[in-house]
């Protein structure tokens, strides 16, 4: 590996508990204001989740033999569902509902210190990550030279594509960067990438191994055992 010059963030359940306090809530009111009888309780979200993006794991609701319902052209209506979901979800981050995980500021702000280049790579929807990014780290946001979200790339993860653009975006060889993740969709793109990954963990991750990481913790931390730039400077 090149010398260590760019941190990427994975942006939910990285960044902030996103995805069983926030995403999970806002597709079941959207269900629900749509009457489509459906709903994600917390294991069947967790099975989604192996879907990477929003519109995706919407799509298996249509192509699912017991859904009957004629809601039109499937995709213009997974479009409409997904920006009403995106709004619920805003709502959400702005109320103050989403708090940021322990760890993420402090090593952003380590990063940026030691002049690491730092960039967002999610497939999450753009504003959902960029105003979540915003509130859990303040004016920490603007040491950010990349933030890549939504349908940025046409490959999801486990694809490599949208961390290879985020080295591209930020000027350094993939073997220059680590990526910090949450998920095995993630940690296989990332090492797809050529890239060193940490793993931090989240509510859906609980408990898995994940060992082609470099690092895999439950937390980034704030104490004398959080994960900083010379740790991963150090490997």
């Amino acid at each position: 590996m090149g010398k260590f010059k760019a941190l990427i963030f994975d942006c939910d359940g990285v960044i902030a508990e996103t995805e069983g306090l926030g995403h999970r809530i806002a597709f079941n009111k959207v269900f629900e204001e749509e009457g489509l009888g459906v709903e994600w309780d917390v294991e069947t979200y967790g099975e989604k989740l192996k879907i990477a993006g929003g519109k995706e794991r919407m799509r298996t609701i249509f192509t699912d033999p017991s859904f009957t319902k004629d809601v039109g052209d499937v995709d213009e209506y997974i479009k409409k569902l997904h920006k009403r979901k995106t709004d619920i979800y805003m709502e959400m981050i702005e109320k103050g509902m989403l708090p940021g995980r322990d760890g993420v500021k402090r090593l952003v702000e380590d990063a940026h210190a030691n002049g690491i280049k730092l960039a967002v790579a999610s497939t999450s929807n753009e504003r959902g990550v960029t105003l979540i990014a915003k509130h859990v780290l303040g004016d920490a946001f603007n040491h950010f030279q990349a933030i890549l979200a939504g349908d940025v790339v046409k490959h999801k993860k486990p694809d490599p594509e949208i961390y290879l653009l985020a080295a591209e975006r930020l000027g350094v060889d993939p073997s220059e960067c680590w990526v910090v993740e949450d998920t095995d969709n993630g940690v296989q793109a990332a090492k797809a990438a050529g890239m060193k990954v940490v793993v931090t963990r989240s509510q859906y991750s609980k408990g898995e191994e994940f060992p082609e990481a470099e690092i895999v913790v439950d937390s980034l931390g704030e104490g004398p055992d959080a994960v900083t730039i010379k740790t991963l400077e150090s490997i």
